[in-house]
């Protein structure tokens, strides 16, 4: 990510003020690392071709998006008394790709922000080449935000793990079992920097800090028999 002028940033920083786009009614609650929920009842193995892990990242101000997807290697899902109760999955990060349509500027390229996104900058992923999330405990959710995934009907807490550091996170979902299968869809905001990820975020370097540090996780994952 090259760094502005000065005077680009005022303009950016004048603009991202007027937007005041506040994400923080849609972040994860975050915690330290809990204990991982016992596997229990039938364990559905999960379709990695069938799940994904799309991302959303800013500016601040909910400036320049970028958006991409992380491929799910492998999981499963454990399923008792009708009810997912414990479960995981790993994603790898080598997968990490941008979406060619969130990079608009002539002089960048989605293989440059890619290659950014992978190194030590980010998440170095030839150090950390997965994470994964190890569910700690599922309960029923009752009035969902506005800005959960359609159809959430559960609270889901599990710990995260990216960059090497694990932390833990809870957020609605929509949990669904069927014969023989089970699915989980989730949509929620982490900030980067509780994993450690700080670049971009110094509020010394004008050039920096109009890197947000809110990165928006989209979880679709499918298990089956």
């Amino acid at each position: 990510m090259k760094k502005l002028s000065v005077m680009a940033l005022v303009a950016v920083g004048m603009l991202a003020a007027s937007c005041n786009k506040d994400k923080s009614a849609d972040n994860a609650k975050t915690a330290q690392e809990q204990t991982v929920a016992e596997s229990k009842g039938e364990k559905l193995m999960v379709d990695a071709a069938a799940s994904v892990v799309n991302w959303k990242a800013f500016h601040k101000g909910g400036m320049a998006p970028r958006w991409g997807t992380l491929t799910v290697q492998s999981g499963d899902l454990s399923v008792e008394g009708g009810q997912v109760t414990a479960g995981n999955f790993v994603i790898d990060m080598n997968s990490l790709k941008v979406d060619p349509a969130s990079v608009t500027e002539k002089d960048k390229k989605p293989a440059d922000l890619e290659a950014h996104l992978k190194n030590p900058d980010f998440f170095d992923t030839t150090k950390n080449p997965t994470s994964d999330f190890k569910i700690t405990s599922v309960t029923d959710l009752t009035g969902a935000p506005a800005d959960a995934v359609a159809g959430a009907n559960k609270t889901v807490s599990g710990n995260l793990t990216l960059s090497g550091k694990t932390m833990n996170v809870t957020f609605p979902a929509k949990v669904e079992v069927a014969e023989g299968a089970a699915s989980i869809q989730a949509k929620f905001t982490v900030n980067r920097a509780d994993w450690g990820i700080k670049f971009g975020t110094s509020e010394a370097d004008p050039a920096e800090w109009m890197i947000s540090k809110d990165i928006e996780i989209a979880v679709d994952v499918k298990a089956k028999k």
